[in-house]
């Protein structure tokens, strides 16, 4: 067995381990300083960076569910240049893999997320959020649609000077073919799921619970249909896949890596468990080395049933 059991690569880049917070979850990786080393990670995504600045949907943006949260927070960021100018410089201190989550309303947002990126040092890879369920343009309109989505990627692809993961929308018809779309497109690796659509209603005024009346659904309730979609995914593409929906422990990460995922990502336990990252690639490590295994040795084990 290697030193480092949780070494994976990923588009030729090399993470020391797997995990990986995943955007909208983990802000722009310094307000986590107080609770983990971000040098411990194997890297992290970026806020969803547009253009210019966004305010977001109004609130209330959040309701709590059994199993999770609906959120409709709308992509409130400080805009693509900000970050380079005030948040990047900072994150170069840190030995993980920046990866910087772009977010337009148009093929030329997209673009110019990624040219002003481009020539910024300490951004590992992008990561193009066409799956967010949480705007009215933009957003599904891409991730919905093969076509759409491969035009998306094609058009980065000719610009971007970094490897490019492309983020799948599970309220897709058939994510299936948006992941063999992109990959076609050029992808060097896709990431899923995102949200799916939920809605809450307050049974005494019969309005909806969020002021953008539908949200994103995540936590552990969608864990299975995430595993799922993972493994119907990995049976399709060969570019690496990164996994995450419902994520809570080292054990709901394995069964993504056996699933196919090569990384996770970890969402909604960042709320809950801002330390979950680190908690996460500790058990990891300690089933690798239990077993005298690694993860790349794991990533699609899985063996399915008979008539699976």
């Amino acid at each position: 067995m290697s030193d480092n059991p949780l070494a994976v690569a990923i588009a030729g880049l090399h993470f020391k381990n797997p995990v990986i917070p995943a955007s909208g979850t983990f802000g722009y990786g310094l307000e986590f300083l107080p609770f983990l080393d971000l040098s411990r990670l194997g890297g992290f995504c970026t806020k969803g960076l547009s253009p210019q600045p966004l305010k977001g949907n109004p609130p209330p943006r959040i309701v709590e569910t059994p199993a999770g949260m609906l959120n409709a927070i709308g992509l409130q960021n400080i805009g693509v240049r900000a970050f380079v100018a005030e948040k990047l410089p900072l994150l170069r201190a840190y030995d993980t893999r920046v990866i910087a989550n772009v977010f337009g309303f148009s093929i030329e947002d997209f673009l110019e997320v990624v040219t002003t990126l481009n020539d910024a040092e300490g951004v590992a890879a992008y990561e193009l959020n066409i799956s967010c369920p949480n705007v009215k343009e933009g957003g599904t309109q891409f991730g919905n649609d093969p076509s759409l989505a491969a035009r998306v990627t094609e058009a980065v692809k000719r610009v971007a000077t970094r490897p490019v993961i492309v983020k799948l929308s599970p309220n897709a018809p058939s994510i299936v073919e948006v992941a063999r779309a992109v990959e076609r497109a050029g992808a060097d690796a896709v990431s899923l799921i995102n949200t799916f659509v939920g809605l809450a209603i307050d049974v005494y005024t019969h309005r909806p619970r969020l002021a953008f009346t539908t949200g994103g659904l995540s936590g552990p309730a969608i864990r299975p249909l995430a595993v799922r979609m993972v493994y119907e995914v990995s049976q399709v593409v060969s570019i690496p896949r990164i996994g995450m929906g419902g994520i809570t422990n080292w054990m709901d990460a394995l069964e993504f890596i056996l699933a196919g995922a090569t990384a996770v990502q970890l969402g909604t336990i960042n709320y809950a468990e801002p330390r979950a990252a680190l908690q996460i690639i500790e058990g990891l490590e300690a089933y690798c080395r239990a077993r005298d295994t690694a993860i790349p040795a794991l990533v699609g084990a899985f063996t399915p049933g008979s008539d699976g």
